[in-house]
């Protein structure tokens, strides 16, 4: 029996493989001539009763961009029929009257929406189409038309990472639940951008206008993602102002007040069936054509690696911060080429590091 703390909680289903965008960061190097993947109706239905009667988690329908697949929302009814909560990840351009009426037939619960810039320049970049800004600003209007509650994902490299704050006040102005910031870890077509991203020197002070802003924030709710550090910082910026902060919990939780959650209360599951810790791991734990999503979750060595905290190496191991934080398992596998190592976009030196270091140094 696994522990309760370890029930899959969020689940990401790449449904496709196609999109109509050639994003420069796509994690699943997703365009329209992609392999769209082999799920058919009846698989899907079955993934759905098969998860359905181990958990009820959160089931975002991704791709690719999912609103290309034809039968999307007679999955998603089919999902909201097994009282799962469906969502639908998506780049927000081809949203209009007749996608938000089906997503509100289908009791579809939260939308997300891709922006990358606080102006067409920037985020048409990442996109590689021009109009893709105007587009997902139209998506916006048409979701709050038809009040369908969304959030914004926003990735950031060196190249837009000047425009957080602008990016934050404009997902605010667009009516976003929640604002999503973003640390690109470099799988899929991110693997090229290795070089733009963004430097770890910059990551706690990053975070750290994240905490500050957050504090303040009323409205909409924030959370810094792929950047499981930012559980460090808030203890350390909290102390530092002498101020108590309690976070408003998201209408979705994933893993309360925690970092890094891959393969612990989230997963993915890719179009090809592999069910992978998170979004941005690419490595299997096992295929759900093959095998049951449960045998996959509960008994395959990677799940159970990401759980085994005490086996982390490097400075995580070493780390005060561990339970809360973790370190980014996809970027240390991504960067060393070893999921069980230190984050690598951390500068903390950990407490037991820098005795260790010490007494090193001190040794004949």
């Amino acid at each position: 029996m696994i522990n309760e703390e370890f029930i899959p909680k969020w689940i990401a289903w790449e449904l496709t493989g196609r999109c109509n965008l050639d994003c420069v960061h796509c994690r699943s190097s997703s365009n329209v001539d992609a392999a769209a993947g082999d799920w058919t109706l009846d698989e899907a239905k079955g993934l759905i009763d098969e998860i359905a009667e181990y958990s009820k988690p959160v089931m975002v329908l991704s791709g690719g961009e999912p609103l290309m697949r034809p039968d999307l929302f007679e999955i998603a009814q089919y999902g909201t029929d097994k009282d799962l909560r469906m969502c639908i990840a998506t780049n927000g351009t081809l949203i209009n009257d007749e996608i938000c009426e089906k997503m509100k037939e289908t009791n579809i619960r939260m939308v997300s929406l891709s922006l990358d810039g606080s102006t067409p320049q920037t985020h048409d970049d990442f996109r590689q189409e021009e109009g893709c800004f105007e587009g997902v600003l139209r998506g916006a209007d048409f979701l709050n038309k038809h009040e369908i509650p969304f959030l914004i994902n926003s990735s950031f490299t060196k190249r837009n990472q000047s425009d957080i704050p602008a990016v934050y006040k404009l997902a605010k102005k667009m009516g976003a639940t929640a604002w999503y910031m973003f640390m690109i870890v470099p799988t899929g077509r991110g693997e090229e951008m290795m070089s733009e991203l963004i430097p770890k020197e910059d990551y706690d002070e990053l975070l750290a206008w994240h905490f500050d802003t957050e504090y303040e924030e009323t409205e909409m709710l924030m959370r810094p993602t792929c950047a499981p550090q930012y559980y460090r910082v808030q203890q350390q910026r909290a102390k530092e102002l002498g101020i108590d902060f309690e976070r408003r919990a998201l209408k979705f939780g994933t893993g309360g007040g925690k970092g890094c959650i891959a393969g612990q209360s989230i997963c993915m599951i890719d179009r090809f069936g592999e069910v992978q810790p998170c979004s941005y791991f690419p490595e299997s734990a096992g295929n759900v054509k093959k095998q049951s999503f449960k045998s996959i979750w509960e008994d395959s060595k990677l799940m159970n690696d990401m759980r085994d905290f005490d086996s982390y190496t490097g400075r995580c191991g070493e780390c005060e911060y561990l339970n809360i934080c973790g370190g980014c398992r996809a970027r240390a596998d991504a960067v060393h080429h070893d999921y069980m190592a230190e984050e690598p976009f951390c500068d903390y030196v950990p407490i037991r590091t820098k005795r260790r270091q010490a007494a090193e140094a001190s040794s004949p």
